[in-house]
């Protein structure tokens, strides 16, 4: 399985299947993006876009099998990663399959190089509207927070932090774990990261927690990752298909989908049962209209 390295040291995941035109995929997750949470996707897009187009799964970093510095993560940062990997598998122009917060990967993806982006996917982008607030988001990072701070007195060598670092041995996922922190991922898999993680001490910890945060949820847009203008300038076709409540709104997806020059909205209940053959058709039959002009270079030493 493919990695690459950046300049800080970060080591970026990434897997290829398939052949044809290159589709870039952004996964979805709570304040991650890994590869595996397309498994709970109401479908696969591995699976299901492979036997048409050459597929480029990732892992963000922080996110499953990609590992970085125990520093915030800003979209700038994270759109420099996903072009590396684009520039890795020869991937010169691409279509972008996102959903929930890799839409927001998406959206800076494209305006950071929308020369790269044939066309966009987003499924249930998240953002501001319909009633939720920026505490919703922000929520995510409570229990992160909350474990050092607890368990600190009763930790006084380390701070809490040995207690972070317990957490991320029993589960390396911060979604389902998020007391762990977004960091557990690679506490989980490299025992030696942990003298990396009490070398910060408590205090310096919560404030990367708190930028980490605030990079990925800032306040000034609905979007978070761009401003709210730049929608209407969206270089690229759009296919967009609607969150239902909490923190990916219909009514983010529905404005998004008004504003963008050439966007196209799904009705919701897309992922009904009855329906999901019909939306993974249109979704394939989207990427093929917008593939003419996509193009792909195979590098020599390009892992399959």
């Amino acid at each position: 399985m493919p990695d690459i390295v950046r300049p800080d040291g970060a080591r970026i995941h990434y897997e290829v299947s398939g052949a044809g035109q290159p589709v870039l995929l952004l996964a979805p997750g709570g304040a991650d993006s890994a590869i595996a949470a397309w498994e709970t996707n109401f479908y696969h897009p591995v699976t299901e876009l492979s036997p048409h187009f050459r597929v480029i799964a990732m892992d963000q970093r922080h996110s499953g099998r990609s590992a970085a510095p125990f520093l915030p993560a800003t979209y700038e940062q994270t759109a420099a990663d996903q072009t590396a990997v684009l520039d890795e598998t020869g991937a010169d122009r691409v279509h972008v399959v996102a959903a929930g917060l890799g839409c927001l990967h998406a959206l800076r993806l494209a305006a950071e190089a929308p020369e790269r982006i044939a066309s966009v996917v987003l499924q249930e982008p998240p953002g501001r509207g319909d009633g939720n607030s920026l505490a919703d988001f922000f929520g995510l990072f409570d229990e992160a927070m909350r474990l050092p701070r607890a368990a600190s007195f009763d930790d006084p060598e380390t701070e809490g932090l040995a207690a972070v670092a317990a957490a991320a041995r029993a589960d390396g996922d911060f979604g389902r774990n998020p007391a762990a922190g977004p960091f557990a991922r690679r506490l989980h898999d490299d025992p030696e990261s942990h003298k990396e993680l009490f070398a910060l001490r408590r205090e310096r910890y919560i404030t990367t927690l708190v930028r980490h945060r605030d990079h990925l949820f800032p306040a000034g847009s609905a979007y978070f990752s761009v401003p709210e203008e730049s929608i209407a300038a969206f270089p690229a076709p759009l296919l967009v298909l609607p969150g239902g409540g909490g923190r990916q709104p219909a009514a983010v997806a529905r404005r998004i989908a008004a504003e963008a020059p050439s966007a196209r909205l799904l009705d919701a209940g897309f992922d009904a049962p009855g329906r999901r053959r019909e939306t993974v058709a249109a979704v394939v039959a989207f990427l093929r209209e917008h593939s003419e002009s996509t193009t792909v270079r195979v590098p020599e030493n390009a892992e399959n």
